[in-house]
């Protein structure tokens, strides 16, 4: 029997890290079923082993380098 598994959602900020409870960036889906979040740091920290027994993986570490273009740079004017 086969279960068909719905795409997994965006984290959200209510979604926490399984080790600290930080805002989870990482969400590992394992073979043996179930789901585990990590914060960026856990998941840099046992990122190998989560691979080992990982189904798939999503990765959301990278909005925490990502930056909003409208609030970067000058004012509405073009003066800094």
């Amino acid at each position: 029997m086969n279960t068909a598994v719905a795409p997994s959602s965006r984290l959200t900020a209510a979604d926490r890290c399984d080790r600290c409870g930080a805002q989870a960036y990482l969400r590992v889906e394992l073979q043996s079923g179930g789901e585990l979040l990590f914060c960026a740091h856990h998941a840099r920290e046992h990122g190998d082993k989560l691979k080992q027994i990982a189904a798939t993986v999503v990765d959301e570490t990278d909005r925490l380098t990502d930056r909003n273009p409208t609030t970067a740079g000058s004012g509405a004017d073009g003066q800094g």
